[in-house]
């Protein structure tokens, strides 16, 4: 049986040779070191270095030319006419996801192209590795939301390729700080903030609680824009009002949160929420606590996701055009494969649906 230490030796080594190939350290055509000198640089034997070696040839990082050692490959050969675009998002069949990914499809269905999709579970590790993937696949382009996109980037070394290797890419829901000027289609998440906590003040409400997603662009804006509605009302911003989760705690924490924050005592009489899916998480947690939507907290969410009805309330809510952001980042890739002269920035105008879970 195969000693596991070794096997893990041989694993992290490929992984650290696989990483300096993306970041260029390493770059195409360059030499490898050789069996000696990578089992004295990882203080593994031969044979360990050798099965790393084998697994980078196999996975078309590298390539042996007898007699005279083994080379980093070009990893790619792109024909330019795969017709092919992958699209890349942080989960497919949850939320609002099914809708973008419809509008995409359909796009490229009317100009002869296929869509390979890609999941990251909003995972910094599962974005890299479908990069990693998608880079040794013949794509002509790529659609991408970003995974937890207010955290800086580290692997900007993928999309370096994919800018060596011509495959244009447009940014979806979010963008990374370091690449904020990249093709982009966001709806302005901040002005949305703005437009239901204003909504909620002009109905009176002064003690006002929020609930943001903490590791996403659009959770700081969304919190960005609550923060200058309650500014230009005059009303105090108070931090001990605000309920930060991560994705990790998505499911659990707004849920949670509200139900400390009405178990110390704390009196509110409105919750703006990140998204629709939060807001129904708060909605259950006030439900359970004998407190009433809208008769004693207003509650809005954001999305217009319409899991509203399922508690037969209808969220005051931001609609989110899901089709069309992901029907127009489409036709700019599409422009971008052809050559044309297109828009490249574009902030979709949020609009406010009225429901009923605010007095």
């Amino acid at each position: 049986m195969e000693d596991k230490s070794k096997r893990l030796k041989h694993v992290m080594i490929f992984e650290d040779m696989k990483k300096k190939i993306f970041t260029e350290d390493i770059k195409p055509g360059d030499k490898l070191p050789s069996e000696n000198e990578l089992a004295k640089k990882y203080n593994v034997s031969r044979q360990t270095v050798r099965k790393a070696i084998a697994n980078l040839e196999s996975a078309g990082y590298a390539y042996a030319e007898h007699g005279r050692g083994t080379f980093c490959s070009e990893m790619l050969a792109h024909t330019k006419s795969s017709k092919n675009v992958a699209v890349v998002t942080t989960y497919l069949s949850d939320y609002i996801f099914p809708h973008i990914i419809k509008g995409i499809d359909e796009v490229m269905e009317k100009y002869g192209y296929s869509i390979m999709l890609k999941s990251t579970n909003n995972s910094r590790t599962g974005e890299t590795k479908s990069l990693e993937e998608l880079l040794t696949k013949d794509i002509e382009g790529l659609i991408i939301e970003p995974s937890k996109s207010h955290i800086y980037c580290n692997h900007t070394s993928y999309f370096k390729k994919l800018d060596e290797f011509g495959i244009p890419y447009v940014f979806i829901q979010g963008k990374y700080v370091q690449m904020k000027d990249k093709p982009h289609v966001l709806i302005d998440d901040e002005k949305g903030g703005y437009m239901v906590t204003k909504y909620m003040l002009e109905k009176g409400h002064r003690n006002i609680v929020g609930v943001f997603k903490s590791d996403d662009e659009q959770g700081q804006k969304r919190h960005r824009g609550f923060v200058r509605a309650l500014n230009e009302a005059g009303v105090m911003y108070d931090p001990d009002n605000i309920i930060w989760f991560y994705t990790e705690d998505r499911k659990s924490h707004p849920y949670n949160g509200i139900k400390q924050m009405i178990n110390d005592g704390k009196e509110f009489d409105g919750i703006v929420c990140y998204n629709d899916q939060t807001a129904m998480m708060v909605i259950r947690a006030l439900s359970e606590c004998g407190i009433k939507v809208p008769r004693d907290v207003s509650v809005t969410g954001f999305d217009n996701a319409q899991r509203g009805n399922q508690v037969g309330l209808q969220l005051t809510t931001i609609a989110h055009p899901q089709e069309e952001l992901g029907a127009m980042a489409a036709e700019m890739l599409m422009n971008m494969i052809k050559g044309n002269e297109c828009e490249k920035q574009i902030l979709i105008d949020p609009v406010l649906i009225e429901g009923d879970t605010c007095r």
